[in-house]
């Protein structure tokens, strides 16, 4: 418990308080008992001399001179106080003005070499965070790009279709430039022309169908070479391309980068703004790069894709020819059976009801349904016949030197086989029947396509006359 030391003490006055009695107690009392004694005691015995008046008032004066000083001591010290109170509480602007080179005065200065070191430490953390800040956006901006590659790269690995995968570099290259437009020009198969293929942002809509061509002066600067194109505040190409990115395009300024491969410019990849006064970074050019890379890689992979697919014949579930390979072999076939005047069936099989069966027992014993219906068929051809799978649960036949009657009595015996290979399933979902359709040339068609189509036609009309049979012949 705190002691009290009653109103009378100065333990818990301030130091301006306590300042004011030590010099009322130094100067004025003395000078009141003073004062008082010869007033009293000398005056009434000597008389008013002269000399006693003159030195009390001196003595007076003096007295007040130094109540002075001391008073202008403490209010320098209390400034100084005041400064480092507000000092303590953050304002860093607060300068002491002491201009005295006493203690009062080095106190001051000390307190403005620490208030300025302060500031200055404020102003480099300051520094530090604006540069961390800085760092920490061009991180995550990294980390977006790269997240951006990844996802166009999976794109790419599934074989996905090329135009899905340019959409998606266009719109990434887009939000990362933060541009009003991203565009994608392909040029045409066989053509000295691009044509504008993608296109995301401002006015996207309005751009369709737009074309560049040798006609036009920035034909030849885009194809000629793998040049950044810039247009911008800084960049001011020829009249044609700016007539072309401001009329066509509608933009303000525009980033080009062709697309090369093998040597040769096969796409145009750029970004451009509406705003009119703005240029490009280096870093716009790095990241569009990066993307061009992308458009290349995603090319390069769709060719080769079709160019596997062109060499692929058969299909990988059940070993049969696949749809590719049927079409060319039968249009081969009918060529052979025109030379020789030799007749030449097709047949496709279809598996009645087979979507309901998939959804009932899922996708393994689908595909075993599958495998084992495509052994059946292929059991009951001889070895020139040629048996592919042409859809999901579509099957055909090629059948050199036969005729419409033989084709429809083989596929009959492929009916029937399948039929009673799931007859002892008791459930009736699972007693799997087909049906099919027979065509012959020259009768329903001279190429591969008439023949085809003719097949599906008979093969339509046995589905709608109750599934599991073999039709030949159109009723009228």
């Amino acid at each position: 418990m705190a002691k009290n030391h009653g109103f009378l003490s100065l333990s818990s006055c301030g130091l301006k308080h306590k300042l004011i009695v030590s010099a009322a107690l130094m100067s004025v009392l003395p000078l009141l008992v003073s004062t008082y004694l010869v007033s009293s005691h000398i005056l009434p015995r000597v008389g008013p001399k002269i000399d006693i008046i003159f030195s009390l008032f001196i003595s007076i004066v003096i007295a007040i001179i130094g109540f002075f000083v001391i008073k202008e001591v403490f209010d320098r010290v209390l400034s100084v106080t005041s400064d480092a109170k507000m000092i303590a509480a953050g304002d860093l602007t607060c300068m002491p003005n002491i201009s005295s080179g006493d203690e009062v005065g080095d106190l001051g200065d000390a307190l403005n070499k620490l208030t300025q070191r302060i500031r200055s430490n404020m102003e480099e953390l300051k520094s530090y965070s604006e540069r961390t800040t800085e760092i920490n956006l061009g991180i995550q901006k990294r980390v977006i790009v790269l997240s951006s590659l990844l996802q166009i790269s999976s794109q790419i690995s599934q074989s996905e279709k090329v135009d899905d995968v340019f959409k998606i570099v266009v719109e990434k290259t887009r939000l990362l430039a933060n541009s009003d437009l991203a565009y994608l020009f392909f040029r045409d198969e066989g053509q000295e022309t691009f044509s504008l293929r993608v296109s995301e942002g401002a006015n996207s809509d309005s751009l369709t169908g737009i074309k560049i061509g040798p006609a036009e002066d920035i034909f030849y600067q885009i194809s000629n070479g793998n040049k950044v194109i810039v247009s911008d505040k800084k960049e001011v190409l020829s009249k044609d391309f700016s007539s072309f990115v401001r009329e066509k395009l509608k933009l303000k300024n525009t980033l080009l980068l062709p697309v090369s491969l093998r040597k040769r410019v096969v796409a145009l990849l750029g970004i451009g703004n509406i705003r009119e006064d703005f240029s490009y970074t280096k870093e716009d050019i790095e990241l569009l790069d990066i993307f061009v890379k992308q458009v290349a890689i995603a090319i390069e992979n769709d060719i080769l894709v079709h160019n596997v697919k062109r060499l692929e014949v058969k299909d990988t579930l059940t070993g049969l020819y696949n749809e590719a390979f049927m079409h060319n072999r039968l249009q081969e076939e009918i060529k052979r059976a025109i030379v020789y005047r030799r007749p030449c069936a097709f047949i496709i099989v279809d598996i009645d009801s087979f979507k309901k069966y998939n959804q009932s027992f899922g996708a393994l014993q689908a595909e075993s349904v599958i495998k084992r219906i495509a052994a059946l068929i292929k059991d009951s051809v001889s070895e020139i016949d040629r048996v592919g799978r042409i859809g999901d649960d579509e099957f055909a036949i090629i059948l050199p030197e036969k005729n419409k009657r033989q084709a429809q009595e083989i596929a009959e015996d492929i009916r029937k086989k399948i039929e009673f290979a799931y007859s002892e399933d008791k459930d009736p979902v699972k007693k799997i029947t087909v049906s099919a359709g027979v065509s012959e040339n020259p009768l329903d068609g001279i190429t591969s396509g008439e023949l085809m189509d003719k097949a599906k036609d008979l093969l339509q009309v046995a589905k709608n006359s109750g599934r599991n049979r073999v039709v030949i012949f159109k009723e009228c």
